[in-house]
Parts: C-alpha cells; structure tokens; sequence
C-alpha cells in the first residue's frame, strides 16, 4: 500500500543558484526555499540512503543534476515561478525491502516524467515507513514546456502507483479519501477533539450501547447527529455541516456489515442499554438552569453572560472541572477552548457585558490606535533628519509606541472575533437545545407506550 503527493516549490532561481555553487554558505530564506535546500541535500544525504546507495537520476547525472536542471532553465528563458516539483511515495510499514522500493519509484517516475523532464529519485531508510522522494525540474528539457500538474495528473500518479503496487504483490489504498487539513492533523496528533475524532468515539459508543441497527441510528440521533443508513456506504453529519461524511472513511471497519456484525455480537452484553443524553456540568450557576434562561440568553444582549454560559456548557469553567459535553456540537469547539476562554477574559477585563459595549470598546481602540500610528509616523520621519546622538531616543519611542500598537492591534483582532463568535455560538445553543426538546419528547412518548403495555 502506496500513498503519493507532490507540490511545487517556488521562489527566485538565483537562490538556488547560490545553494548549488556555495552550500555550506547558502542559508534557506524561508521554509518553501528550505524545503527545496533538503530536497537538494538528499542527494548527499548518506544516513537516509544508506551511504548513498538509493539515490537515482534520470535524464540527468547525479553528481551535477541540479547544475544541468538551472542550464535547462536558462536555456529556454524559464527562471521564474516554480522551479520545482517535489513528492513523494510512502509505503505501509513491514510490507516492502528498500530495493523493491526504490525500484518501485523509478518506474513510478519513469513513467510519470521520464520523457521530458530531469529527475531525481531517492529512497529514504530514516522512518519506519520506507518512502521515496521525486524531485524534478518544472522545465522540460525537450521543449522547454512547464510541467502542470492537475487533477488529472494527480489521479494519474495514484493509477500508476497502485497498478505497480499489485504487480509487485502489494496491498492498495481500497478506500481513498481527502487528508485532513494541517491544522486539523496538528490538532489529532495532540489528542485534540477534531470532526473525525468526535465521529469516531461517537461511532463506537453507539455501536456498544445499541441492541439494533435502527438502536444505533436511533443513539445517533439522540446526540445531534443527522445519519443517512439508507446507502451502501453509511454516512454521518453534525448539524451545521454541509456535507455528509462516510462512516467507512473514518474508519476502514465502519463498513454497514462490520458495524451490523459488531452490534449482534455485542447483544446480551448489558441488561439495559442506556440512551444517548446530552450531559450539562454539575457547577454550572443555578441561574443558569432555571427553565426558559437559554432561550432568554440567546435572544437578549448579555454577551459577556452568553459566553460564560457557553463556557460552563463546554467545560471550560470551573477551572479544573472534569466535565465535558456529549454533544458532539459542542465537543467539536473543545479544539477552540483556549480562543474562547481568552476572549471571555477580554470582556471581564474591558467590562465588555452588551454588544454595545463591545462596539463602542472597537471605537476606542481604533481611535486610540490611529493616535498612536500617527506618532510614531512622525517619529519615523524625524528619524530622517535626526543627528546620530538623538537616534537612540527616538528609537525607544518608537519602539515603546509599537509595543502599544500591537496591543491595541491585537485587542482589536479579539473584538471582531467576539463578535462573529457570538453568532455562532447562538446558533449551536438553538440547535442543541432543539435536538434536547425533540428527544425529551420521543423519551415522553416511549414512556407513554410502554406505560400502555403495561396497562394492557
């Protein structure tokens, strides 16, 4: 099993000019230029490639392969924009030898762009999952087109990659889907409670506590969730959300029969299966639970009020609480707990209460920030004219005036969020407490029936 990716690396060509004739002088001037420098280096890289031995050209020479791809460039006028590509090809760790897999990238790469462009192709023992690395020049030594890379491309160098995966007796990808976004996969690496990682528990949770498929459907439901099982692949959506995600994506063993099997043999398991229910904090104020406070939350003007209900709801108050919700609308903005509770500190610090405080407190700090940008413009142009012995003062001031501009800047930024955020935590209250009438009704009514049985 194979997964690949590629993208390209920009910045100016002089840079990497400089690299390729003075490298032990040459410093990356940004991560995307340093990124390119690594690529270069993995050339010389006798750790990762096993004293050099998994290190490949094509259509060029290894020793001056970078020096022969800036000739291509220059030869067709093609020095700006992108200047590379960089991918690479990742492999299940335990399930290929190195020199199958470095075999397996060169034909991946031969046959990708051996025709037209030159190639670099290296195969990385430094990781548990042995992978190979490409990196190309963006210019075609044939005719000195630019390479594009689209859609169609990508779906190609997946094609390619799993036919040779099957012809060398390797496992595919069955099921593909998108990759999480950078901030979302920093998050799940820290344990936070991402989208896929609520749906997941939730998944399981309502597997164990279900005796029926349309019990787990049911359980689903109970928490907030919107379930389609009506399809061969059985989907899950939080409310708010636009589209609908496969069971069977997050997780290879949500698949309709998987999950129908693991419900029958988890039967007999318990006595009683409980419902779903959506939990609230036990410190939480008892203003806050008297009946109807939500509704009057949500349509008054007490925004200072809203968010600390909001962060009792979510945990986050008391310090030190144990509590956090089940509704996985909520739990989704544990990720944000540390944006919500600083802007919560920013009200009780501004004596910010009503969206009108919070509107004329954005009034000051834009008034006051304009004075201060002023003043420190007018420093600036003394600076011009200053003799060397009034420079250090006026460097303080200016500094001094920067320090309370990015204080002020940053004040202001936490204003606008409050403001947005208040929108949307509005919405996700109502549709909690939507989702808590409905199923307190269908609690009522199983009630009622079974309370008829009984009389029957």
């Amino acid at each position: 099993m194979a997964t690949t990716s590629l993208w390209h690396v920009s910045r100016r060509l002089t840079d990497l000019i400089k690299y390729v004739e003075n490298p032990e002088k040459t410093i990356a001037k940004d991560a995307e230029l340093g990124e390119l420098f690594d690529v270069i280096d993995y050339v010389r890289r006798d750790d990762a490639t096993a004293e050099g031995e998994y290190v490949s050209t094509i259509n060029c020479m290894r020793e001056t392969a970078f020096e022969q791809m800036i000739m291509t460039k220059k030869q067709f006028g093609k020095t700006s924009g992108y200047i590379a590509w960089h991918g690479y090809q990742s492999f299940k760790p335990g399930e290929i030898t190195p020199d199958e897999c470095h075999r397996i990238g060169l034909e991946l790469a031969k046959e990708m762009w051996g025709e037209r462009y030159q190639i670099i192709v290296t195969t990385h023992l430094d990781k548990d999952h042995i992978h190979n690395h490409f990196c190309f020049n963006s210019v075609s030594f044939r005719d000195g087109k630019k390479y594009n890379y689209s859609k169609k491309e990508r779906q190609r160098m997946i094609d390619i990659s799993d036919r040779l995966c099957i012809e060398h007796g390797l496992s595919v990808i069955k099921n593909p889907h998108k990759a999480a976004s950078r901030p979302i996969w920093f998050d799940e690496k820290q344990g936070k409670d991402t989208l896929y990682n609520i749906y997941r528990r939730d998944i399981v949770d309502a597997v164990n506590n279900s005796k029926s498929v349309n019990g787990f459907e049911k359980y689903l439901k109970r928490l907030g969730y919107q379930v389609d099982l009506n399809k061969k692949h059985w989907r899950i959506k939080m409310p708010g959300r636009d589209h609908y995600t496969r069971m069977d994506t997050l997780d290879e063993r949500f698949t309709a029969e998987s999950i129908t099997d693991q419900i029958v043999h988890a039967r007999g398991r318990f006595a009683e299966r409980p419902y779903a229910v959506v939990t609230y904090p036990p410190e939480m104020p008892q203003e806050y639970r008297q009946p109807g406070f939500i509704e009057r939350m949500i349509q008054g003007t007490n925004l200072y009020k809203l968010y600390l209900y909001y962060c009792y709801q979510l945990g986050i108050l008391p310090d030190k609480t144990s509590y956090r919700p089940t509704s996985p609308i909520l739990k989704e903005d544990l990720r944000k707990a540390d944006e919500i509770s600083a802007q919560a500190r920013y009200m009780e610090r501004k004596g910010v209460s009503t969206m009108e405080d919070l509107l004329a407190d954005r009034e000051e700090i834009s008034s006051e920030l304009k004075d201060l940008s002023a003043a420190r413009t007018k420093i600036y142009n003394k600076m011009r004219r200053a003799k060397p012995e009034e420079l250090h003062d006026l460097r303080s001031r200016r500094d001094e005036l920067s320090r309370k501009i990015e204080i002020l800047r940053r004040d202001l930024k936490c204003n606008h969020k409050i403001e947005e955020r208040s929108a949307t935590i509005k919405d996700k209250l109502l549709t909690v407490l939507e989702n808590e009438k409905t199923h307190s009704l269908d609690g009522r009514n199983r009630s009622r029936a079974s309370g008829d049985r009984n009389e029957r």
